[in-house]
Formats: structure tokens, C-alpha cells, sequence
């Protein structure tokens, strides 16, 4: 695998998900369960360069611009150098394998590309904070078995508190 220069990408790559970037970036939240998961965000970005390489993609972006402007401001200062995965017809068409085979739903053509991007471009992992559609249980079994039925090598789907405790 190489990297968006072309150079060989020696750690696994990393693509990060929109949620992950909006926790990164938020204010402090008095949730308890949001401001944990707040920390392990940060921490695994404070030491991800150390262990994988990250990416984002053009649907990153477009999602962290919106919203309240100052926020969306901080969501795109803080993946500015972060690689890019580019979306092509054949992450499309992935995307929509996936809907069309029950992993998600039609409603949810965005998570669906992540997914799509994911693997097509032989990430590791795809790190998300979405539970509803990426990172619960029955979801990651549901996207793990549909990508591995359409000759996919899947993305292992984690959250940042999940990888950091591979490096504990």
C-alpha cells in the first residue's frame, strides 16, 4: 500500500470518520460518557502518527464544513495534513453494494461510503464514534459480513478508545 504521494505506507492505515473529528474538536461536554470519549479521542490523535497513518476523504470534509462555522473551522484546521482517499466510481458503486444488500440503509448513503472508502483503499481500520451505523456490535457484524459476501477485505470498524487499548 502506499500513501496519497505514493510513497509505501510502512504503519496501517487509519481512515478517520466525521464523528471522531467532531469529538477531536468540541467544546468540553459535561456528559460524562461524551466527555470520555472525548479524551480517548484526543489521546489517540496525540499519539496516532506514533502508530498508524491516517486518512480522511472528501466526504470528511464535506461533512466537518457544516454546522456552526467556528466549529466547522476547527473540524477542518484539525485534518488539514491528514492524507486523502479519493472517491472514485468504484467506491460508489461499493456504497451502494452495501445499501442494496441490507448493511444500511438507503438514508444512510454517506455512512455507507465511508465504509466503501474504507476498504476499497485497503485501510486497517475505519475509526468512528457512530454507533448507529458503523460501530455497534450488530453493525460491524452486519458490514463485516456484507463487505467479506462482495469479495471485500473490510476495515476493521473501531473506536479511538478501542485502538488505544491496542497500544496499552
Amino acid at each position: 500500500m502506499c500513501d496519497a504521494r505514493g510513497e509505501p505506507r510502512l504503519k496501517p492505515l487509519v481512515y478517520v470518520e466525521t464523528s471522531v473529528i467532531s469529538y477531536l474538536t468540541a467544546r468540553p461536554s459535561r456528559d460524562v460518557v461524551t466527555a470520555a470519549r472525548q479524551v480517548w479521542t484526543r489521546d489517540w490523535w496525540d499519539q496516532a502518527d506514533q502508530y498508524w497513518a491516517r486518512a480522511i476523504s472528501e466526504l470528511v470534509i464535506d461533512e466537518a464544513s457544516k454546522g456552526d462555522p467556528a466549529a466547522a473551522r476547527r473540524r477542518l484546521d484539525a485534518v488539514r495534513s491528514i492524507d486523502m482517499l479519493r472517491i472514485n466510481p468504484d467506491c460508489e458503486r461499493l456504497a451502494q453494494q452495501i445499501i442494496e444488500a441490507g448493511a444500511l440503509p438507503a438514508t444512510e448513503a454517506e455512512d455507507a461510503l465511508h465504509v466503501a472508502l474504507a476498504s476499497y483503499h485497503g485501510a486497517r481500520y475505519l475509526l468512528s464514534w457512530n454507533f448507529a451505523h458503523l460501530v455497534g456490535p450488530e453493525q460491524k457484524a452486519r458490514l463485516l459480513d456484507t463487505l467479506v459476501s462482495l469479495g471485500q477485505t473490510p476495515a476493521l470498524l473501531t473506536t479511538p478508545e478501542e485502538l488505544l487499548e491496542g497500544i496499552r
